[in-house]
């Protein structure tokens, strides 16, 4: 069973064939409705959230509440914009620079690695994020298992924390950014790595499109938690495949911060209550491994307090 080590926490599950959202504490669920929740759903309830109502539920005997083990859940959000982060762990991008320059250079690997070193340091302080959309339709929870396009044999992971936007944010200021996120989720961005750069127009650049928006592409929950629950900054990122460790970082590895993230990414479009912002993969992608996603995998990935997530891969049927 999977659960949260913050006091509570908000998730959705199913219900027939819809889902419905409730309040998690420890082992247990509840159904919230709009008169518990003070809001007419989930996403108007994270642009004024009242973590105290949902707090004072928590510790309530009263209320319909399940075992958490009996209920299946889904994603914990309803995005309407999704904004991914690219190139944002800073090892992480060493260990690409690097790797293309020794290749391309008569550079040492140690060489290398300074000079990738002294390029991302200076990007952080003169550089800005570098930000792509995802669809919303691709968000799905882990109880969806992840079919792998019959089209490509490369289809990468990318455990990533996710910060789940509160209040309205548009051209906010990195000090005042964090009044705008309600709390924090996990998204594993799946990529299909051959399809990311276009053979036939290869000074185009990036086709994000292709490359990540298969259904259910975005994997995420199976928890929202409290912003105030996270240590957004100082938080565990880890994923094992099959068992195996793949990746293993941790928030402070970060390029730009969260504050940092949201400010730049506000200045051109609101970010609206319930949006996504994910904030890039660390070390440890399939690309690294040489080895990517087969029929039967299954990933496991957590997050700080964020819970597990576990997703189970099936080939898709060749047409």
């Amino acid at each position: 069973m999977t659960t949260t080590t913050a006091p509570f926490a908000l998730a959705r599950y199913r219900d027939g064939d819809s889902a419905r959202l409730g309040l998690v504490a420890g082992d247990r669920i509840r159904p919230l409705d709009d008169e518990e929740l003070g809001a007419a759903g989930l996403n108007a309830f994270l642009a004024a959230p009242d973590w105290d109502r949902l707090g004072a539920l928590a510790e309530s005997a009263d209320g319909a509440w399940l075992p958490l083990d009996e209920v299946v859940l889904t994603a914990p959000v309803e995005p309407r914009q999704v904004l991914q982060t690219g190139a944002n762990y800073r090892q992480h991008v060493i260990e690409l620079v690097a790797a293309g320059v020794s290749k391309n250079s008569g550079r040492t690997i140690e060489e290398a690695r300074e000079f990738a070193a002294n390029l991302m340091d200076d990007r952080a302080v003169n550089g800005e994020p570098y930000f792509f959309i995802g669809m919303p339709a691709c968000v799905v929870g882990d109880d969806v298992p992840l079919v792998l396009p019959s089209y490509s044999e490369v289809h990468d992971w990318e455990l990533e924390l996710a910060v789940v936007i509160g209040r309205e944010a548009f051209r906010v200021t990195r000090e005042d950014a964090l009044e705008h996120v309600a709390g924090y989720t996990m998204v594993n961005d799946v990529t299909t790595r051959d399809l990311v750069f276009r053979e036939d127009m290869k000074d185009i650049g990036t086709d994000w499109y292709r490359g990540k928006n298969a259904p259910g592409f975005l994997p995420t929950g199976p928890f929202l938690v409290p912003a105030e629950f996270v240590d957004a900054g100082n938080a565990a990122v880890r994923l094992e495949l099959n068992g195996e460790v793949m990746q293993d970082a941790s928030t402070t590895d970060l390029l730009f911060d969260i504050p940092a993230l949201i400010s730049a990414a506000s200045q051109t479009m609101p970010l609206l209550p319930g949006d996504l912002l994910l904030t890039g993969s660390p070390a440890g992608n399939g690309q690294h491994w040489k080895r990517f996603l087969r029929d039967g995998d299954v990933m496991t990935g957590t997050i700080g307090s964020l819970g597990t997530q576990v997703i189970r891969c099936v080939a898709e049927e060749a047409s």
